[in-house]
């Protein structure tokens, strides 16, 4: 008698569990940029009446849809990101961005790239979605240097929100520097601070020494041009819908700083800093061979706290 009713319970919660989980429709999406057609992954909870939607926008360099890197990282955070927004009833679009994955063709050569083509990629997904009927409040998401494209399209799209994770507040170019300092030696550094002076000044540097390379090959240079010109924090002080922005405590790559930072150019903007969060969303020990294996571990959970406080935050906006 107590196993059956054990087992009756097992059913009952299970039943409930699924009625509370909305069915997800998930489709590949496009978009025809009249420069290169982009690709994406739409995930749509079922529903009869719109759903908020959140356009995902990936981090810097060969950043896929998905959050990992041709660059050798598989994490898949902004997979994982996307399902548990689905699994609370919020859509969302994540894309390739043009010269990644799916999007190459978009723009081969990434001598083409440039940090206005991104912003407008991200402008043209918002408004694909702004049309689409079956979707509600639209709400811009940026992951690190994404945090930096929603802020500039933004204004253009004029969204419910805006949400800055693990998004850095000072010019990019400051932030290479700080990262650089710490890892190396002195003629390398000294090296690496010319070049980006040059690029900074918006002149490509050639002399780049095989070190250094991965970060400053003549061919990336033209878009790291474009990319130091924009302010983060200046972008963000124009935004004049709410915004949220998280950061967390063990991300080796952006500081709670720059979160503070983002905070004091728009004061009515949300913070949530969450405790032992590192930059591809998981709880992980402040310890740099653990930090370097999550970005390897797509089966790591991402923080609870994250999907608590984005949910909180599209619940809490009206409609735009």
């Amino acid at each position: 008698m107590m196993l059956r009713v054990l087992l009756f319970t097992l059913t009952l919660l299970t039943a409930v569990a699924q009625a509370a989980s909305p069915v997800v429709l998930q489709r590949p999406i496009s978009l025809d940029t009249g420069s290169g057609e982009l690709f994406g992954s739409l995930l749509l909870p079922q529903s009869d009446k719109p759903v908020p939607v959140v356009l995902i926008i990936a981090g810097s360099g060969p950043t896929d849809r998905n959050g990992n890197s041709a660059d050798g990282a598989r994490n898949d955070s902004l997979k994982r990101l996307a399902w548990v927004l689905a699994r609370h009833n919020i859509a969302s679009v994540r894309y390739d961005k043009r010269g990644v994955a799916a999007s190459l063709a978009a723009t081969p050569d990434e001598r083409n790239l440039t940090l206005d083509a991104y912003v407008a990629d991200a402008v043209a997904w918002g408004k694909l979605l702004k049309a689409d009927k079956r979707m509600g409040p639209l709400i811009v998401l940026g992951h690190s240097e994404g945090a930096l494209v929603a802020a500039l399209a933004a204004p253009q799209l004029d969204p419910a929100g805006v949400i800055s994770l693990s998004g850095s507040a000072r010019p990019v170019d400051q932030v290479i520097r700080q990262q650089l300092a710490d890892h190396l030696p002195p003629a390398l550094l000294l090296r690496s601070n010319q070049i980006l002076d040059h690029l900074k000044a918006g002149q490509v540097d050639a002399d780049v020494p095989g070190p250094l390379e991965g970060i400053f090959r003549p061919s990336v240079q033209p878009y790291l041009i474009s990319l130091f010109r924009a302010d983060p924090s200046a972008a963000f002080a124009k935004l004049r819908m709410p915004a949220l922005i998280i950061q967390g405590t063990h991300d080796i790559q952006v500081g709670v700083g720059d979160a503070q930072q983002l905070k004091k150019a728009k004061p009515d903007a949300q913070l949530a800093v969450i405790e032992g969060m590192n930059h591809v969303m998981r709880i992980v020990p402040n310890d740099v061979k653990q930090q370097l294996a999550s970005y390897n571990d797509p089966q790591l959970p991402l923080a609870a706290e994250l999907g608590s406080r984005l949910v909180r935050f599209i619940d809490g906006l009206q409609p735009h």
